[in-house]
């Protein structure tokens, strides 16, 4: 199966740091699967994220290899990643109400994201506009396709966003947090017209999330970020069922949905650091040929 996003020892530092944000994360997505990474707030899910999309600032400093479809991103000039973002990877992003200009219609903004990279009539971008509002659930988007943001509901803005980034059927769709300002049910139905999207267009899905019953639901892999580092690397049912890391379990065994009622949650001590990380991987017993790392 060929590998969509390829990322080799990729560090990135801020000036004034000491720590890298992120530091030394390699990691393979193949085509079609849905790979979720999961952490606390501050692991570098986000920054990994926006290293991928070349959306960094320009004072930080990005190490190592990232490629998209096969080309290098790390170093390529502006112009170069615009050509790239939409066409080849997308990103949506953890507030559907900041991606989307308040002013302006719902179905332009998608026919915009369309006509950046197919240009043409504008009647052919309204009509492929259209059909993405419909593929993703947009109840009569004819009716819908002249409404400001404001007049959508939250999961209705986030589908929204999620048909703006599919205009060009990129290889790759980067959903960071796309169910942190959703409830319950509407969280539920994004992720299933996530996964539906995936199976039918074939794309590689780069989950970022914090909720692990996100990941539970959706992801084919995953993967555990602390303190800038990819920690494990799993398939979901395995990681899930029996975590390597001293820290993943750490992790598991705090989520609220695994603790017996009543009982007390047990907390990740606040000094886990890199020295911290360090000695569990020193702590850690060899797995041999099968190690998931």
């Amino acid at each position: 199966m060929s590998v969509v996003l390829e990322i080799a020892d990729v560090a990135v530092r801020f000036p004034g740091n000491i720590a890298r944000a992120v530091d030394g994360v390699s990691l393979a997505l193949r085509r079609g699967e849905i790979f979720g990474i999961v952490g606390e707030s501050g692991s570098g899910k986000s920054t990994l994220a926006n290293a991928v999309m070349g959306l960094l600032p320009a004072r930080s400093t990005v190490t190592g290899s990232i490629k998209v479809n096969g080309r290098e991103v790390v170093g390529l000039d502006d112009l170069t990643l615009r050509r790239m973002r939409g066409a080849e990877a997308a990103m949506i992003f953890q507030d559907a109400s900041a991606s989307l200009d308040p002013t302006w219609p719902v179905g332009d903004q998608i026919a915009e994201a369309v006509r950046a990279h197919r240009p043409g009539p504008a009647r052919e971008a309204r009509t492929k506009a259209l059909a993405l509002m419909a593929e993703v659930g947009i109840p009569d988007p004819a009716r819908r396709y002249g409404d400001a943001p404001h007049r959508l509901s939250g999961g209705q803005r986030q589908r929204i966003v999620i048909a703006a980034a599919l205009a060009n059927d990129p290889k790759l769709l980067i959903a960071d947090e796309p169910t942190t300002a959703l409830d319950v049910t509407i969280q539920k139905q994004v992720l299933e017209l996530i996964d539906r999207l995936r199976r039918d267009h074939g794309t590689t899905v780069l989950l970022i999330t914090h909720d692990l019953g996100v990941v539970s639901q959706v992801c084919d892999r995953v993967g555990v970020m602390c303190g800038g580092r990819l920690l494990e690397v799993a398939d979901t049912q395995v990681l899930f069922g029996r975590p390597e890391h001293p820290y993943t379990r750490a992790l598991l065994a705090a989520n609220p949905a695994a603790a017996p009622r009543g009982t007390r949650l047990p907390v990740i001590p606040a000094e886990w650091s890199v020295e911290t990380l360090e000695q569990a991987e020193r702590a850690r017993e060899p797995t041999g040929p099968g190690d998931r790392r």
